[in-house]
């Protein structure tokens, strides 16, 4: 008989060390002493745990020299699971968290010149400084790339501003704005470092949510706000350089989708093993078992999914279609896992106390976020036909 948990029936943890399993189980640990007590509070409030960057960065989940390889970075599985681990206990907080270790300073590193990831990369880890990325505007979303419409006009050293962005998550929370503008001279994207407390900033959070309750997503106002060119970074020239260093974050798409899963499958299990109805607990009953069954196969399904991705990426060059065909089905069987969940727990299903709901209710943004499902299948599509169905 397997000796596999039973959320992870293939054993892909395997493919983690020793050193990055001890890691993980840290971070469990301190969500579960620290978060879980209060998570159903926060959600109901709309409410941003902020003070969990300090704990986690304490963690040294980023740059912990162990952990760290030739290129001064963790393993790709390792960064998976990581995020695999904060979607499993919950997306907000993995937002929190990964919005800043992962977007923000993927940016600042790919993007960045030397000198420039010298100076702030060592401070991204811990929180010295923290940022966000500003990149989706309100009328501009899976257009972006060709409707961007925040412009950039060089005023000799400097820089003026001038835009709007919206859903950018954590904005209220960061020191800097990573802000993606069009060059008013010739078109193309370029990328500044915009000081949130500069003057012509204005942040205001996206209230009304019924997903990612606990992210300060945010309007952003900018209005001739001057960055010193210094804070431009120089390795982005057009929006070709930024999708391509997008591109790297990629992978994590499936990891995201298998966590959230595993996380509502885990909920419901421990719900129907202590729920009795007609004197026995709910979970020896067949259509409960059947149910059980599906959402623990979308989950290991999705992980293969997410394994597999990655190891394309460490291969390189990760296609556009590796990554769409894996968002575009992962968030399908995402929506039915978690559906099958809160039917797991009836009633109670959705009631936040029990945890099912916050999955039900996030996964709306997991579906939404990273390129909707249209879009993922139209990029599917003209890879397996040759034929763009595209406007332009």
């Amino acid at each position: 008989m397997s000796t596999a948990p039973p959320t992870d029936l293939f054993g892909y943890t395997e493919l983690l060390t020793d050193v990055e399993r001890a890691k993980l189980q840290s971070l469990r640990d301190l969500l579960e002493e620290r978060a879980r007590p209060h998570l159903a509070e926060w959600w109901e409030r709309g409410e941003s745990p902020a003070h969990l960057r300090a704990e986690l960065a304490a963690l040294h989940l980023e740059d912990d020299p162990e952990l760290l390889s030739d290129d001064g970075l963790p393993s790709p599985f390792y960064v998976g699971f990581k995020h695999f681990e904060m979607a499993r206990f919950d997306m907000s907080i993995g937002t929190l968290y990964g919005g800043q270790v992962g977007m923000f300073r993927t940016v600042v590193r790919e993007g960045g010149s030397p000198e420039q990831v010298a100076q702030w990369d060592p401070l991204i880890p811990s929180f010295e400084l923290s940022g966000c990325f500003a990149l989706t505007e309100p009328q501009h979303g899976s257009d972006v790339a060709g409707g961007l419409e925040t412009t950039a006009t060089r005023d000799g050293d400097s820089w003026r501003i001038t835009g709007r962005k919206r859903w950018i998550g954590n904005a209220a929370l960061s020191d800097v704005i990573l802000v993606v503008a069009k060059d008013a001279a010739d078109g193309r994207a370029k990328a500044f470092l915009v000081p949130r407390e500069a003057p012509g900033v204005t942040v205001t959070d996206i209230g009304g949510k019924i997903a990612l309750r606990m992210v300060r997503n945010g309007d952003i106002v900018l209005d001739e706000v001057r960055v010193p060119e210094s804070d431009r970074l120089q390795r982005i020239d057009s929006f070709r350089d930024m999708s391509a260093i997008l591109a790297k974050l990629r992978f994590v798409i499936g990891w995201n989708a298998a966590g959230l899963q595993t996380g509502a499958y885990e909920a419901a299990l421990a719900y129907a093993l202590r729920r009795e109805q007609f004197g026995r607990p709910i979970a020896g009953f067949q259509l409960i078992q059947e149910k059980l069954t599906r959402m623990l196969g979308n989950a290991t399904a999705t992980l293969a999914m997410a394994v597999r991705l990655t190891e394309l990426a460490e291969r390189g060059p990760l296609g556009d279609e590796h990554a769409a065909l894996t968002k575009t089905w992962a968030a399908d069987r995402a929506r039915e896992t978690v559906a099958l969940g809160r039917e797991i727990c009836g009633a109670e299903g959705i009631r936040i106390d029990n945890d099912v709901a916050r999955y039900f209710a996030d996964c709306e943004a997991l579906y939404t976020f990273e390129g909707t499902h249209e879009i993922n299948s139209l990029i599917v599509g003209r890879a397996i036909t040759g034929l763009s169905a595209f406007t332009r």
